[in-house]
């Protein structure tokens, strides 16, 4: 049987995705590994550390989350963090070989009293030589101007599913919500980081889907995260069926093939991947991780862990940009 192969055109559709997903498993990664030397180096992942700098009460009520109001997690809600503490935080991940450092806070959107503490964020990141991201929920067109204006490389905000599925894991903030975020990000200049989550009862059919609406955005993201779920008690998805290993590798390959430049990230739920799972997610092309103890709440396997692993398998962590 023939390997699979991408479509020739820009455009992609369900049936055509499917055929690329569903391929034998062989093929697939060949292709994957394939395509992916074609635009990056296949032993250099690129490491990002993510911090919360605002934790708990989200008045969004997403059925995996640990840090909305909605559910009865046990997190207490915290204020959001002073920049200094951010900034000492931002430099020890540089020093242990983060380029990136991404900031996460539990909102549905950043009030314009947080807006000048942000951007200082932003600002004090940046001047230590790192990307920056930010995820804050739904942006107003000012507060884009002004995370553009404080030179914000990537903005955060998944998609999470299928448009089909959404409606099954968020009520308080629709798919469309979510699209129009991300076309005014994009318009503004800065970077787009979107992907989503698997594993969340959704059916092989959402997790193609999900890829086909990112890859058809007028531009890729430049940064795709794809997630496998941490159930976490309280949540309404804490008894959520693991998505099985295969399944989750032919979603990084899929990533890979449909958005062949953008960086595909293996990010949350490596505690539960053996090194051999890892390892095949970096064959079908996953090149960026988050490397520290926590991500937001949940855990991550430490750096110790992750550089062990690196050597073994030949890998490097990407160079830090110049600025």
């Amino acid at each position: 049987m023939p390997p699979a192969q991408a479509p020739d055109t820009g455009m992609w559709t369900l049936e055509k995705a499917r055929a690329v997903h569903d391929a034998p498993f062989n093929n697939l990664l060949f292709l994957a590994q394939t395509v992916h030397r074609e635009n990056f180096d296949p032993n250099k992942v690129q490491l990002s550390r993510l911090l919360s700098i605002k934790t708990g009460g989200c008045p969004e009520d997403c059925g995996y989350c640990s840090q909305s109001a909605h559910h009865e997690s046990g997190l207490k809600a915290s204020k959001l963090m002073e920049v200094k503490r951010v900034i000492a935080e931002a430099t020890k991940a540089r020093d242990a070989g983060a380029t990136r450092y991404c900031m996460g806070a539990a909102w549905r959107n950043p009030k314009a009293r947080d807006m000048d503490a942000v951007v200082a964020m932003v600002e004090g990141v940046k001047a230590l030589g790192m990307e920056t991201c930010m995820t804050l929920g739904m942006l107003d067109l000012e507060q884009t101007a002004q995370l553009k204006q404080a030179g914000l490389d990537y903005y955060n905000h998944n998609i999470d599913t299928s448009e089909r599925y959404y409606s099954e894991i968020i009520s308080t903030r629709s798919f469309a919500d979510r699209l129009d975020t991300l076309e005014q990000v994009r318009q503004s200049g800065i970077k787009v980081c979107c992907g989503g989550i698997v594993g969340m009862g959704e059916e092989p059919v959402d997790r193609i889907d999900m890829l086909v609406t990112l890859a058809n955005l007028p531009e890729h993201p430049q940064s795709v995260p794809i997630n496998m779920l941490i159930p976490i008690a309280g949540t309404p998805l804490a008894e959520a069926k693991p998505i099985e290993p295969i399944e989750f590798v032919r979603v990084i390959a899929l990533a890979r093939i449909m958005m062949p430049k953008s960086n595909v990230r293996l990010s949350a739920g490596r505690t539960a991947m053996t090194d051999e799972m890892q390892a095949l997610c970096f064959f079908a092309g996953a090149n960026s991780i988050f490397v520290g103890d926590t991500l937001l709440t949940a855990d991550n396997p430490g750096e110790d862990k992750d550089l062990l692993l690196f050597r073994r398998l030949g890998i490097e962590p990407m160079e830090r940009k110049t600025q």
